[in-house]
């Protein structure tokens, strides 16, 4: 087992930037995969996750080479995927299971998918509806919906489909599908969530419209290869934003990052508890990139999180947790019950965590009441084999007096090769 030992640093002054965006990078494999031609990937992110993907393609009878360690050429299939010889192994990867159910479930072939204890505890029956809406057969062998599963994949009916939740995932899913069903298919959500997919999908050669959360595709279409340079993943460059605003004196610059509007809720958050934040958009499509500025300063101010800003920083909520735990005062997050379904229930365990440096914490249904501003202790913390909650302990780490250990932090590599690496030249910096 793999642990993270961490020191506290007095100063940071830093530029540096962060592995590819992850979300992006599984989109532009499995488009990729699905277009004509050659698609070329720079910037992609080889960290376990995207490598499931990487490898599930394949299995469907795509070439990939790696022609440098972020840099991905893929010579799709177009309309010819071919029927994987064995069950398909999507690791600790939701993106994975869920937008691959999307595309294989128009092909004329079976496809058993199946991953890690923790993927076999994260709910499918929000694809699983649509997908046989649109035609396919799916069996959800676990209980409540669960993973593997089974698909039996067919000549697919567009289909008009409004869902519950406000899920890239979900929308994803039902879009990759809706390329090669018959028809007008119609998507809707509660709130605009991610939209990566829908910038990409010209870039492909896709072609719909949208009326606010109203997406409107008319399969099936004939997706082209191309060349896509993917942003520096928002996500991973939150943990280095929540350290420099927290810490007294700091200056760092991180380059290259995604700047989504879709992605940047969090941004907005540590605004509104007085960070020293700038980003700047120096290239626009397909994915806004630039660079992100920030100065610690004054002390962070607690704030509210709830509601349409929730779908767009939900993977931040561990990270935001840090930064409520040094806002003196009382931050509170609300309707973030998503949370309990991802690698880990994560409200409970940053509840645990945060408990234990010494913070103050309600955990509610759907949310947490943090008091901070209290002195943060180093603890010995697991990370429950959930990448996020082991980087945003790692934060913690070298915000608090005293040793951390982050225990069994082989997770990490899901999304951030080198996230150890990082650290320990911040360590070695900040003395």
């Amino acid at each position: 087992m793999s642990n993270l030992e961490i020191r506290p640093i007095r100063r940071l002054d830093a530029e540096f930037s962060v592995p590819g965006d992850k979300s992006i990078s599984h989109r532009g494999i499995m488009l990729g995969g699905l277009a004509a031609g050659t698609t070329r990937l720079r910037g992609f992110l080889p960290g376990e996750d995207c490598l499931s993907t990487l490898h599930a393609l394949q299995a469907l009878g795509c070439r990939v080479d790696r022609v440098a360690p972020d840099e991905v050429l893929i010579e799709g299939r177009g309309a010819k995927l071919l029927a994987p010889a064995e069950p398909i192994d999507c690791g600790n990867s939701g993106t994975t299971m869920r937008l691959l159910s999307g595309v294989v479930a128009g092909f004329p072939f079976t496809t058993r998918l199946f991953g890690d204890a923790s993927l076999t505890r994260r709910p499918m029956g929000r694809i699983a509806e649509p997908l046989r809406q649109f035609g396919a057969e799916i069996l959800c062998e676990g209980s409540g919906d669960r993973p593997p599963l089974t698909i039996r994949g067919t000549q697919l009916r567009a289909i008009d489909f409004t869902s519950k939740v406000a899920s890239a995932q979900v929308k994803s899913c039902i879009l990759l599908a809706a390329l090669q069903a018959s028809g007008k298919t119609t998507f809707r959500e509660p709130i605009l969530s991610r939209d990566h997919t829908e910038r990409l999908l010209p870039a492909f050669g896709a072609s719909f419209r949208t009326e606010k959360q109203t997406l409107i595709l008319h399969g099936p279409q004939r997706l082209e290869g191309t060349e896509l340079d993917v942003p520096g993943d928002f996500s991973s460059a939150a943990f280095w934003m929540v350290l420099a605003a927290g810490l007294p004196g700091a200056r760092l610059t991180l380059r290259r990052v995604g700047l989504n509007p879709t992605r940047t809720a969090l941004i907005s958050a540590l605004l509104r508890m007085g960070a020293g934040l700038v980003e700047m958009v120096e290239q626009p499509s397909p994915e806004p990139m630039g660079t992100i500025s920030v100065q610690g300063g004054s002390p962070l101010k607690p704030t509210t999180v709830s509601g349409k800003e929730i779908p767009n920083l939900i993977d931040e909520i561990p990270i935001l947790a840090v930064a409520a735990a040094l806002a003196k005062g009382t931050t509170e997050i609300r309707d973030a019950a998503e949370l309990r379904h991802k690698e880990s229930d994560r409200l409970a365990v940053v509840t645990k965590n945060l408990r234990l440096f010494g913070v103050p914490v309600e955990e509610r249904p759907d949310g947490l009441l943090i008091e901070g501003g209290c002195s943060l202790i180093g603890a010995e913390v697991e990370s429950h084999g959930d990448h996020r909650i082991a980087m945003s302990a790692a934060i913690l780490g070298l915000l608090a007096k005293g040793r951390t250990l982050v225990k069994d932090t082989a997770c990490i590599e899901t999304s951030y090769p080198g996230f150890a690496k990082q650290i320990g030249l911040l360590q070695e910096a900040g003395r």
